[in-house]
C-alpha cells in the first residue's frame, strides 16, 4: 500500500525516471561522452551497488571546465547501450548534465555522483580544466557525495581493471558513511596498469605543478592564420604527500576538492590595505 501511494506520487512528476527508493541512487556522468569505455567500466563497477541512472554528453567534452549551456537549446535522448540501466545522453557539457539529471532527468537527488572513468589525468592543476571534475564539483555544490575518476592511459581501449577495483572501494565506503564532508568532492586518479601493480590508495593533496603553455603559428591552405596550443607538465613539487608523487610511485591518490576558492589565509593580508 505504501509502496503504492509513493509510486504514484512520483508519476505525478515531470521526471523522466522514477527512482527506486528502495535502492541508493547512483547517478553516473563523465566528459568523454556516454559511448567511452571509461563510462561502461564505472557503471559496472557501481551496478551492484544500487539504481544507477546515466547522464552524459552525446559527444567528447574534455577540458570544459565548469562550462554551462546559456545561449543554447539542450537536448537529453534515451539510449539504449548498457543493459538493465536508465541512459540519457545530452548535447550539454558535464555540468550540464548533472544539471539536468538534477532538475529534469531523475525525481530525487541522488546518494552519490560517479564521473568518469576518464581516459588520461586529473591530477595537479588539471582539476580546473576537467569536466570530469567539474561535474563532480557541481555534485558537491547541489549538496551530494561526488567523486571523480581518472585512469592515466588515454589509450581508447585502456585497460580498466584497476580503476573499477578502486571506483567500488570508494564508492561503498561513501554509502556506507552516507556522506563526504560538506562542500567537498573527491578527486581520484588511477596510475596506468594491471590491478596486482597498484601498490595501494593514498590520500594526498594536490601537486603544485603547470602547463607550460606554447603556441604553434601555421597557416590553413587559405594562407589564413591560426594557432595550435601545444605544452609541456612541469611538476615543481618535490613534496611527498601529493598526487603526483603518488602516481608516479603506483599509488592511487585521492585528494579532497572543494568548490569554495576563498583564499582564506590571504584575507588578514589584504584587510591592512589602504581601501
Amino acid at each position: 500500500m505504501v509502496k503504492d501511494k509513493i509510486t504514484k506520487r512520483f508519476a505525478s512528476s515531470n521526471a523522466l525516471y522514477i527512482c527506486d527508493m528502495s535502492k541508493p541512487l547512483i547517478l553516473v556522468t563523465n566528459d568523454d561522452s556516454i559511448y567511452s569505455k571509461g563510462i561502461k567500466s564505472l557503471i559496472e563497477a557501481v551496478l551492484p551497488l544500487g539504481d544507477v541512472v546515466v547522464v552524459a554528453p552525446d559527444s567528447p567534452q574534455s577540458g570544459m571546465g565548469h562550462a554551462v549551456t546559456i545561449h543554447g537549446i539542450l537536448r537529453v535522448n534515451e539510449e539504449k547501450i548498457f543493459p538493465g540501466v536508465k541512459a540519457y545522453s545530452t548535447s550539454g557539457t558535464p555540468v550540464d548534465c548533472v544539471k539536468l539529471a538534477i532538475g529534469s532527468v531523475l525525481d530525487r537527488k541522488p546518494d552519490l555522483l560517479v564521473s568518469g572513468i576518464n581516459h588520461g589525468s586529473n591530477s595537479s592543476i588539471n582539476v580546473i580544466y576537467s569536466g570530469t571534475m567539474s561535474a563532480a564539483v557541481e555534485g558537491a555544490v547541489e549538496g551530494i557525495p561526488s567523486v571523480g575518476f581518472s585512469l592515466l592511459d588515454h589509450d581508447h581501449d585502456a585497460d580498466f581493471r584497476a580503476s573499477q577495483k578502486v571506483v567500488r572501494t570508494i564508492a561503498e565506503n561513501i554509502l556506507n558513511d552516507g556522506k563526504l564532508p560538506e562542500g567537498i568532492c573527491l578527486n581520484v586518479n588511477i596510475p596506468k596498469g594491471a590491478p596486482e601493480e597498484i601498490k595501494g590508495i593514498r590520500i594526498c593533496r594536490q601537486a603544485k605543478a603547470y602547463w607550460e603553455d606554447n603556441f604553434d603559428h601555421r597557416k590553413d591552405p587559405m594562407g589564413k592564420p591560426y594557432y595550435w596550443m601545444l605544452g609541456e607538465f612541469k611538476n615543481f613539487d618535490k613534496g611527498e604527500d601529493t598526487d603526483e608523487f603518488a602516481l608516479k610511485n603506483n599509488f592511487v591518490s585521492v585528494v579532497p576538492v572543494q568548490y569554495d576558492l576563498t583564499a582564506y589565509h590571504a584575507i588578514s593580508h589584504l584587510q591592512q590595505w589602504n581601501l
